[in-house]
């Protein structure tokens, strides 16, 4: 089983914060793939689904985010969930808006639902990072992160949440660098190449024409 947890802060006055992200992507990943409906459990709400064949539990914690570990660690122990088959999926103010990247194992970066998770579990699980910028101040961190995203966000917002519903399956897979691709090819897609202009022969009418331009 693949444990695949989503973090945020649990009610309505969050639910569009920038620290909601993880929430907003494990919601668009249930209702994309078919899980089962939520239900409560592990101090969370949990919902049974399959990517890419593999049985997966999506898991967002209504502890809070700084007590996320509490949830996370009560189903790690329940069903014996080696840490590399735990996948989060949170912010990141590290990372620019509209970047997305996957690593296993590492600190916190001052994200409080990831160190309280590692000091649950310990640190070696795999997190799906996605940017939210950081506002270059550390005083203005707070409201940084729990405040909505801007209205002019909203159209990469979607994008990003699109993307990671799109992908999830390789997340089933374990396929992390395919994950991170297939991410950063829909949020910013190649522009598709112009044709060359094809010329035709040149004939004597074209040297004419040439001639009198």
């Amino acid at each position: 089983m693949l444990l695949l947890v989503g973090l945020g802060n649990p009610g309505p006055k969050y639910e569009n914060n920038r620290h909601n992200v993880g929430f907003m992507a494990v919601d668009e990943i249930v209702r994309r793939h078919g899980f089962q409906p939520g239900r409560a459990r592990f101090q969370s709400i949990v919902s049974d689904g399959t990517l890419d064949g593999r049985k997966v539990l999506a898991m967002k914690p209504t502890t809070f985010m700084n007590e996320s570990g509490r949830a996370v660690g009560e189903a790690v122990r329940f069903f014996k969930i080696p840490l590399d088959q735990v996948v989060v999926i949170h912010d990141e103010l590290d990372l620019a808006f509209g970047k997305i990247r996957a690593k296993c194992g590492g600190g916190h970066a001052g994200n409080n639902g990831i160190r309280n998770i590692s000091q649950h579990i310990g640190p070696d699980y795999w997190r799906i990072r996605i940017g939210i910028g950081h506002p270059g101040e550390k005083s203005r961190v707070h409201g940084h992160v729990l405040s909505d995203f801007a209205k002019a966000d909203q159209p990469m917002l979607d994008k990003i949440i699109d993307a990671v519903g799109d992908a999830a399956p390789m997340i089933g897979a374990e396929d992390f660098n395919g994950f991170m691709s297939r991410v950063a090819m829909l949020i910013n897609p190649p522009r598709p190449k112009k044709p060359p202009q094809e010329k035709g022969p040149s004939g004597p009418e074209d040297a004419a024409r040439d001639k009198e331009d």
